[in-house]
C-alpha cells in the first residue's frame, strides 16, 4: 500500500516536534473525515508495563491536531491549530501499541468551521478522538475543542 505524500509530510511535522518524536508517532491513514494514528507501546509503556496514561492523552490530542491540520491544508487554509481544552476518559490498560483515531462530527460542523475562518480569522471546533487496543476495542476516549487562528509570522518561517 502506498503511502499518501500528506501522510508523509504530517509524520515530518510530528517527528520536528519533541515530544511528538519520543512517542515514536506515525500517522497510519486518513479518509478525509477521520485520522488514524500509531505509536508503539516500547516507547509510551509505564511502570506497570501497560500505555502511560500521558502518552494516551497525547497521542489523542495529537490525532485530533493533525486532523485539522490535514483538512485544513486541502482546504488551502493556511493556519494554526491550538488544543482549546479537552476531556480524557481512560477505560482500560493499555497493553498493545497506541492505536488512536479522530474524527470529524458529521453535523456540517467542518463546512461552519472553514466558513467562520474565512469570514473572523478564527474558527473553533469540537471533535472526538478514542484509542484502541490490538483487538480494535476502545481503551480511552477524548473530546476536544480546537482553536483555528492566523499563522503567525514565526510560523510562516518555519
Amino acid at each position: 500500500m502506498t503511502r499518501s505524500p500528506e501522510l508523509d509530510a504530517l509524520d515530518a511535522y510530528f517527528l520536528s516536534m519533541p515530544p511528538s518524536a519520543a512517542l515514536g508517532l506515525r500517522a497510519d491513514s486518513f479518509d478525509g473525515q477521520s485520522l488514524r494514528l500509531h505509536a508503539p507501546l516500547a516507547a509510551n509503556v509505564n511502570d506497570k508495563a501497560c500505555a502511560f496514561g500521558g502518552s494516551i492523552a497525547g497521542v489523542m490530542t495529537l490525532a485530533g491536531w493533525g486532523l485539522i491540520m490535514l483538512k485544513l491544508k486541502r482546504a488551502g487554509i493556511a493556519a494554526e491549530v491550538y488544543v482549546a481544552d479537552s476531556q480524557i476518559r481512560y477505560l482500560a490498560p493499555l497493553y498493545d501499541d497506541l492505536r488512536a483515531r479522530a474524527h470529524l462530527p458529521d453535523d456540517g460542523a467542518w463546512a461552519t468551521t472553514v466558513n467562520c475562518y474565512r469570514h473572523h480569522g478564527r474558527a473553533r471546533i469540537a471533535l472526538d478522538a478514542s484509542m484502541h487496543d490490538g483487538t480494535d476495542a476502545v481503551v480511552a476516549t477524548l473530546h476536544a475543542r480546537y482553536a483555528i487562528l492566523p499563522m503567525t509570522k514565526a510560523a510562516a518561517r518555519a
